[in-house]
């Protein structure tokens, strides 16, 4: 594990390769959004060294818990960066209203719903952001970590939607001894992992692993062979996610004289 001097340093390093990054978009400074875990705890933290009194934190409740708006606020003011929170119950229920509406009138029936609402959550969370992004001339900062990126436990042009990925070769573990460099409580630093997507969801249980073992198998270190397989798989299902769409180039027609 690193010493507290390696982690100052490497802390310090993303500071700067954040800063260079704005610069290099000609953008002004950012933006994130924040949700009460661990992740977007220390990206706020590492934001706000980089661009002190230009760093916007995002809350965006979605029929969520009160305690996740209660530690994002928190969050933002320990680090003492602008909070903006923007609720985005009523245009979730709204627009899946006209979409089961407009389905089930054309006769389909809903085979995944609970995933398309929570998927649908990160989305307009994503627009959120980028819409105050836009607004300020700022780029919006994500908070995927290496296990999320490596399983693609993140939501395609959702939570994955982003400008840039400060800590996404970081594995929890890692997350978590930063979190504590940075100063964040216990509380938060070793929060059950959540997106919010739906009442009682967590990371862990959608996976079907947990953060440790993708952690110890991303560090090549031995995990059970039903463990591996699971990871991989999910690689493998999610590879499209980490790429660019593809797109179909075609043929040039000769031309006949």
């Amino acid at each position: 594990m690193w010493t507290d001097e390696e982690l100052s340093e490497r802390i310090d390093q993303t500071v700067d390769w954040l800063r260079k990054k704005v610069a290099e978009a000609k953008a002004e400074g950012v933006v994130v959004g924040i949700s009460g875990g661990v992740d977007s705890a220390v990206v706020t933290g590492l934001c706000s060294q980089a661009f002190p009194g230009k760093c916007i934190g995002v809350i965006m409740p979605s029929h969520s818990d009160p305690e996740d708006v209660e530690d994002a606020l928190w969050i933002a003011e320990g680090f003492e960066i602008r909070p903006l929170e923007v609720n985005l119950s009523g245009a979730h229920t709204q627009v899946m209203g006209q979409v089961k509406k407009g389905l089930e009138g054309i006769g389909c029936n809903l085979v995944a719903e609970k995933m398309s609402q929570g998927n649908l959550k990160a989305r307009l969370r994503m627009s959120t952001l980028y819409a105050v992004a836009n607004a300020m001339n700022y780029l919006v900062v994500g908070t995927d970590n290496a296990p999320e990126s490596y399983t693609g436990y993140f939501t395609k042009y959702g939570d994955g939607g982003v400008d840039l990925l400060p800590i996404s070769s970081l594995t929890k573990t890692e997350v978590r001894a930063w979190a504590r460099m940075l100063g964040l409580p216990k509380r938060i630093a070793t929060r059950v992992p959540t997106a919010g997507l739906w009442p009682g969801q967590t990371d862990e249980s959608e996976l079907g692993i947990t953060y440790d073992q993708i952690d110890r198998y991303l560090l090549g270190e031995e995990v059970p062979t039903e463990v591996q397989e699971r990871i991989e798989s999910l690689h493998r299902q999610s590879e499209h996610k980490r790429q660019l769409p593809p797109s179909f180039v075609l043929p040039k027609l000769e031309r006949l004289d």
